[in-house]
């Protein structure tokens, strides 16, 4: 554990030390804030940020793949991925380590955003439902993790940045896709398996405020076997 949590101290300050991280941060709050304000706190609308989860969910779409795709990707383009590999730290150690750095970087990038349920509760009358609040920003975390788990997976597959953004956000677009337009026109019981896998009906429970259990070990246990089948991309290339 004490290696994980060196290689996640080492990734997440990695990304504060080159300017895309700074952008990515400045962005996110920028574009978050114009919906607050405006979509928000206008005269007349309710006292919920469930337009804020939303547009905030949106942008991890894209924001996540561009968090995870330098994770791999950077080690194979530069050629340290085999000293990294044959390092005595386990390489479960070095790759979770690294998904949790850009787990953490998420983290800090959703944090400053605290302000506006603060801003809220102030300034309207009645004050908004605290459980929907709490359930929205679980779901936001929920949901990074698992966009930054099938970004480093995509990372383990390609020396290149680019296409290791574009493959995690064909995967996400494609994801939303099937499930949404897909699904209906499908017979049974395929339906039913391709809308099991919809994220958009799992955050619709978030957004009323309830933390269903299922859906908290689906998208862990979804999260969990991006980053083990990334683990077993990097380890095959042992054998090559």
């Amino acid at each position: 554990m004490r290696t994980v949590l060196a290689i996640s101290a080492r990734e997440l300050g990695s990304f504060f030390r080159l300017p895309v991280g700074w952008i990515v941060i400045a962005l996110f709050l920028l574009l978050t804030s114009v919906v607050f304000a405006f979509d928000t706190l206008m005269p007349g609308e309710a006292a919920t940020l469930r337009h804020f989860f939303v547009s905030a969910g949106l942008l991890l779409t894209f924001i996540a793949p561009a968090i995870s795709m330098r994770l791999l990707s950077e080690e194979q383009r530069a050629g340290t991925i085999e000293p990294l590999m044959t390092s005595p730290a386990p390489d479960g150690a070095i790759i979770f380590g690294k998904y949790l750095g850009a787990c953490a970087f998420l983290g800090a990038m959703v944090l400053p955003t605290i302000v506006f349920p603060i801003v809220l509760f102030v300034v309207a009358e009645p004050a908004p439902d605290v459980g929907p609040i709490v359930a929205g920003y679980v779901a936001l975390l929920l949901l990074g993790m698992l966009y930054v788990g099938i970004g480093t997976l995509a990372s383990a597959v390609t020396a290149s940045q680019t296409l290791a953004f574009l493959g995690t956000l064909f995967i996400l677009v494609g994801l939303q896709l099937a499930t949404a337009r897909i699904a209906p026109m499908l017979p049974e019981p395929y339906a039913n398996w391709v809308a099991y896998l919809s994220l958009t009906r799992r955050v619709e429970d978030f957004a009323k405020g309830v933390v269903d259990g299922r859906n908290v070990v689906f998208l862990l246990t979804a999260s969990l076997w991006f980053l083990v089948a990334g683990m077993a991309v990097i380890d095959s290339r042992r054998w090559r």
